[in-house]
């Protein structure tokens, strides 16, 4: 049953856990959701429609985001795009009952980091969230705060890259695949890897998608950072020493 209210609620904000915001104009489900998670430890953050949930996402310190993708006011296409456009890094789960392949891999494209299609598992869900969560916090405690090649910088804290000391724009996936290569700049890695650090191992995402991803990061980098193909390996970064 859908509910025409937007209000939002609110649970157990003395959670220890992570709070999780889960944005679903179907009340039942984030009722149903909330109980598994607060027996779990974590607080949730309810909202019915994308803009109560924007606003949410915009103002708290989350560990985790579940979207519905048919939403009124702001769908969770576009809710993920706004998200990701003020933060890169927290993790966000797409609820769905749409099933098409073309359908998680735009999700995914655009930065969700995992899918979960309706009808579900609460208890997959909650274990997909905290999967999720101790990904991002194991690779936050493994980051320095930046890495530096050649004539950019890439913040972790920030989650930006410098190039020249400007910012240059960088959508999530795009973060997550230059977090890889300037962590071991030296080290080649196979689309395998390249796959699960930015997209969590889909099976939906295909060699084209990793192909376009790094087409892009190689015109952002500029010459002096080159993302190299080694054929029959893999991909491996590498700086260009200045002539001058």
């Amino acid at each position: 049953m859908k509910t025409a209210t937007n209000v939002i609620s609110v649970y157990n904000e003395s959670s220890m856990a992570g709070t999780i915001l889960i944005a679903d104009d179907e009340a039942e489900v984030i009722e149903m959701l909330r109980l598994y998670l607060e027996k779990d430890g974590f607080a949730v953050v309810g909202a019915n429609d994308g803009m109560s949930a924007f606003g949410i996402a915009s103002s708290e310190t989350l560990d985790c985001i579940l979207l519905d993708v048919m939403m009124p006011e702001l769908n969770g296409f576009q809710l993920v795009k706004r998200i990701r456009a003020k933060n890169k890094a927290v993790p966000i789960i797409l609820l769905t009952a749409r099933v098409s392949q073309a359908d998680k891999v735009l999700g995914l494209d655009i930065g969700a980091d995992d899918y979960v299609t309706k009808p579900f598992d609460p208890l997959e869900v909650c274990a997909r969230i905290k999967a999720n969560i101790r990904r991002f916090r194991n690779q936050n405690a493994e980051c320095p705060p930046e890495y530096k090649a050649g004539n950019c910088t890439l913040n972790t804290g920030q989650c930006v890259l410098y190039k020249d000391g400007v910012s240059v724009e960088l959508t999530s996936t795009e973060y997550k695949v230059l977090s890889l290569f300037f962590a071991a700049p030296k080290r080649i890695f196979t689309k395998e890897q390249i796959k699960n650090a930015a997209w969590n191992g889909s099976q939906f995402v295909d060699d084209n998608s990793i192909m376009v991803v790094l087409s892009k990061l190689r015109a952002k980098l500029g010459e002096q950072i080159c993302i190299k193909n080694i054929r029959g390996l893999g991909y491996r970064m590498e700086i260009q020493e200045d002539e001058t």
